[in-house]
């Protein structure tokens, strides 16, 4: 690896949605957004939903939806294990629209039943994140 550059992958269960060398990324950590540059120091974090912003070149060059998951920053470089991930440019707002209202109503049945509630809440959250990275790009 470059000393000037940062070895990242984003990685889901499905797939590898980004590899490479670039200047910097900024994740949407679980106690707050954190850059990683070259020589960062090790770190394993969890992610809220929210974009991943990959650098190079002193702009933004990627950006991608993650729903959660971790990042690890160790010596052969940075990896972000995504429990699910896109593409912002891919986000297409009628489904965003049907998630949010499905998550919604389920978030509604929930309580009602008062069982599923966190994990109803949980999904509630991705999708209105989902929504905002819709509406960011």
């Amino acid at each position: 690896m470059a000393e000037d550059k940062v070895s990242f992958e984003l990685v889901t269960p499905e797939q590898v949605l980004a590899s490479g060398e670039v200047d910097m990324v900024v994740v949407p950590g679980g106690d707050g957004d954190f850059g990683v540059l070259p020589g960062h120091a090790p770190l394993l974090s969890t992610l809220r939903p929210g974009i991943v912003n990959v650098y190079e070149n002193d702009k933004v060059s990627q950006r991608l939806f993650v729903a959660g998951g971790f990042a690890e920053v160790a010596e052969g470089g940075f990896t972000v294990l995504a429990d699910e991930a896109v593409a912002v440019e891919d986000i297409e707002a009628a489904a965003v629209a049907e998630r949010l209202s499905a998550a919604q109503e389920a978030l509604t049945k929930a309580r009602e039943a008062e069982e599923g509630v966190a994990a109803a809440e949980a999904e509630l959250l991705v999708a209105e994140a989902l929504s905002q990275a819709a509406g960011a790009h």
